[in-house]
């Protein structure tokens, strides 16, 4: 049905659109992120704002959830980056995926975070990943991570945060549970604007998504 045959159609200006928008418009970057994500390739799409790079995502994970992959989509300005501290942004995020994936019921993060109070924020992100997530979820996982410039809003480094991405990918070696493991980026921003060590990025080893 196209917008002409839908009178109760309002259109939309500015947002992501839903997933069933009749005036959203496929293009090669839906095709590209969905085939790359699927496989469980590491991608980003950094662009101008209003682009549609969130309908994009919106898109692209009703695709892959049908075919039962385990999604989930973090907005980092949910989180917030003013007057926040590493250890306040980092357990925003772990929030974030508790709730995504529905883990509340057999994980409670307040404790578990309190138990790992000897190791740092970004490390706690890591073991959260390692012992909670990849066990709790048997399926393979794509985690969005959309408005990733908001990272450059923050008064600390993110350079470990981007550094544990590509340490999930190099754990894939080793550890076969990560290969179920992919994250997607998006955003308005250059790699070089949201890393400075280049010897860490993640950027080198991910899949660039035009849109």
């Amino acid at each position: 049905m196209n917008i002409e045959q839908n009178p109760a159609y309002e259109y939309q200006v500015g947002g992501s659109l839903p997933d069933d928008a009749p005036s959203y418009v496929v293009r090669q970057a839906d095709t590209d992120l969905y085939d790359a994500l699927r496989t469980g390739r590491f991608c980003y799409v950094l662009n101008s704002r209003q682009m549609g790079k969130s309908s994009l995502r919106v898109q692209v994970m009703q695709r892959l959830k049908a075919e039962g992959i385990a999604c989930a989509a973090i907005d980092l300005t949910g989180i917030g980056s003013q007057n926040i501290t590493p250890d306040n942004w980092y357990i925003g995020v772990v929030r974030s995926l508790v709730s995504s994936f529905e883990l509340s019921g057999k994980f409670n993060l307040r404790n578990w975070w309190r138990e790992q109070d000897d190791i740092s924020s970004v490390q706690r992100l890591r073991e959260f990943i390692e012992q909670v997530l990849l066990l709790e979820v048997s399926q393979s996982i794509v985690i969005f991570i959309d408005e990733i410039d908001s990272v450059l809003s923050l008064n600390f480094s993110t350079d470990d945060f981007f550094a544990l991405l590509r340490f999930c990918y190099n754990q894939r070696v080793d550890k076969p549970a990560y290969k179920r493991l992919a994250f997607c980026l998006l955003g308005v921003a250059t790699p070089s604007d949201l890393i400075k060590d280049k010897k860490r990025t993640p950027f080198n080893m991910a899949t660039i998504i035009l849109k």
